[in-house]
């Protein structure tokens, strides 16, 4: 039987509360309450959780791109109240759009034995697609709960699902707790 892990990506304050500085919207906030129903049976079935967390210096590059987000240290480099990791549970920062470049996200996950992940959180066409795609390459099998994930543009994010769906191999399932996971 597979060894779970749920990831939780970038659920942070800039993301998705109202003011933040890269803020989803409501589709943002939308998933927050599908992924702490995900995350209270993650915790019941003791599947490790992993928190992949944007943590930006001031002056790192991606900020040519996007306005200035998730410094870390700030409130808005933080994990929503909502989603508040526990003891034991791993935050992992990382400064680009992938979990596994340049962060040990892939020992971490070698190291408690998983080779199936749970995916949720922002932005479906950016760190989500970006993570899923460095998964799939390193064999690890990928299940997207599609109602567990936001974007800011509903275009990109169903192109994003589809992607990981048909190019990368992940399988689309249900934010629901009670989804075949």
């Amino acid at each position: 039987m597979p060894k779970k892990a749920l990831i939780i990506i970038d659920m942070l304050n800039d993301f998705v509360q109202e003011g933040g500085a890269l803020y989803t919207g409501e589709a943002g906030r939308r998933v927050i309450p599908v992924i702490a129903a995900v995350l209270k049976r993650a915790r019941a079935e003791k599947w490790p959780v992993i928190y992949l967390c944007d943590q930006h210096t001031s002056a790192d590059s991606e900020f040519e791109m996007f306005p200035i987000h998730c410094l870390a240290g700030t409130k808005g480099g933080e994990i929503c109240a909502e989603l508040a990791p526990q003891d034991g549970e791993f935050i992992i920062p990382k400064r680009r759009y992938s979990g596994f470049y340049g962060t040990d996200l892939d020992l971490t996950l070698r190291e408690l034995g998983v080779d199936e992940l749970i995916l949720t959180g922002v932005c479906t066409n950016i760190c989500v697609l970006y993570t899923v795609a460095d998964a799939r390459m390193r064999h690890y099998d990928v299940k997207i709960l599609k109602d567990a994930v936001a974007s800011f543009d509903e275009k990109v994010h169903e192109f994003a699902l589809q992607e990981m769906e048909k190019t990368l191999g992940a399988e689309l399932v249900s934010g629901n707790v009670e989804a075949n996971l």
